[in-house]
């Protein structure tokens, strides 16, 4: 029976190393290298830009088998206005949880797969396949740290089984999620005196005529059989900087979550064309669209043999798709199987008091050795 005190101690302080865009990952990327290194495993820290950083931890093998590639990532979102319990970046262990931002999403997932793959290091097993891990930046944002990983390793890399993302799932097996298209729509006018407003051009009265036009938009697709249809949400805006003078930009960014095999470039023509109809209305109209961000989705043939192995190996019976967007589709041209599993619930993240309870991490390390077993040993 394994002494989980390191376990706990490394995911409180990976709670509390606030790993916000503004603060950056690379405290976090140290404190799983200095953890990594009392076994013995050495770590190379990418950084870049003061405080961004990638961990990448590679234990080589005679290679006899394909390797494993778990893929994780560092960054959080910000604690927001609303508040908590305990305080966000605090750690603080309470009634067998621990509380704070990213604690599920996904430090709990990340204390996890180091735990296990010490304990297989530290009992002398031997690996017929390497092992990879990647703990990566800017998962919530751009997804930075994984498209840099894949630049600099992904020629590099050996054969491998399969890549596993530990994602809170409560211990389902995911294998496919829609994808992301972020939109920024912006509106140009043309400034003037508030006291003549007649002489300028509104950007905000034009974004009002089109956010009327795009509440009779739907987005074309064939459902999915597993994840249903895609989704669009206009989430923020912003215009005008004085209220004495008309406003010449207005921007909205928009939340669409598209499906496997869905042209994106498609949804922006749509964009496009609507907004040549409202300037055949008005010759004043203008608008631009442009992408934020932008993730494929994900679907991995959930009866190949890696995932059926992977499914027998922790004991369940189907594979399950969800609505979020991981860094999974990034991985995807590796040519291996992409599967998201981990500890923690999924509505509890990007939320206050998030939390994990202490026991299902415990259990997360010994699923994570039983796959690294049952595809290395």
């Amino acid at each position: 029976m394994y002494n989980y005190g390191s376990m706990k101690k490394l995911l409180r302080r990976l709670v509390q190393a606030e790993t916000t865009p503004e603060k950056g990952e690379i405290s976090a990327a140290e404190l799983i290298s200095a953890e990594l290194g009392i076994s013995g495993i050495d770590c190379q820290i990418d950084s870049w830009d003061g405080n961004r950083a990638n961990l990448v931890a590679w234990i080589k093998s005679p290679g006899q088998r394909s390797g494993l590639l778990f893929v994780c990532h560092l960054d959080v979102v910000g604690h927001g206005e609303a508040s908590w319990r305990h305080l966000p970046f605090s750690g603080v262990e309470s009634e067998g949880k621990i509380y704070g931002r990213g604690s599920a999403d996904m430090k709990g997932g990340i204390a996890a797969v180091v735990t296990a793959v010490k304990q297989i290091i530290d009992s002398g097993t031997r690996l017929e396949g390497d092992i990879i891990l990647l703990a990566a930046a800017g998962e919530e944002t751009d997804s930075c740290g994984a498209k840099r990983f894949i630049s600099r390793f992904g020629n590099k890399l050996p054969n491998l089984v399969g890549v596993i993302i530990p994602e809170p799932t409560d211990f389902e097996v995911v294998t496919a999620h829609r994808g992301i298209l972020w939109l920024k729509v912006k509106t140009v006018g043309k400034a003037a005196h508030g006291s003549t407003p007649e002489l300028g051009v509104n950007a905000i009265a034009s974004m009002r005529v089109l956010l009327s036009e795009l509440e009779n938009y739907k987005i074309r697709f064939e459902p999915h059989k597993l994840l249903g249809g895609c989704s669009m949400s206009v989430n923020t805006i912003a215009g005008g900087k004085e209220i004495n003078v008309v406003p010449d930009e207005c921007e909205i960014r928009i939340d669409i979550r598209t499906l496997p095999g869905q042209n994106h470039q498609e949804i922006i023509s749509d964009f496009e064309k609507i907004f040549a109809k409202l300037k055949q209305r008005n010759a004043q109209f203008e608008a631009e669209v442009s992408i934020v961000r932008e993730v494929g989705a994900l679907e991995t043939d959930s009866q190949c043999g890696f995932v059926k192995d992977f499914c027998y190996a922790v004991g369940v019976d189907e594979t399950k798709a969800v609505g979020f967007t991981t860094d999974g589709p990034h991985f995807a041209p590796l040519g291996a199987p992409v599967v998201i599993v981990g500890t923690g619930k999924s509505d509890v993240c990007h939320k206050p008091d998030e939390y994990i309870d202490i026991a299902d991490v415990e259990k997360a390390v010994e699923y994570y050795k039983n796959i690294i077993l049952k595809f290395l040993a």
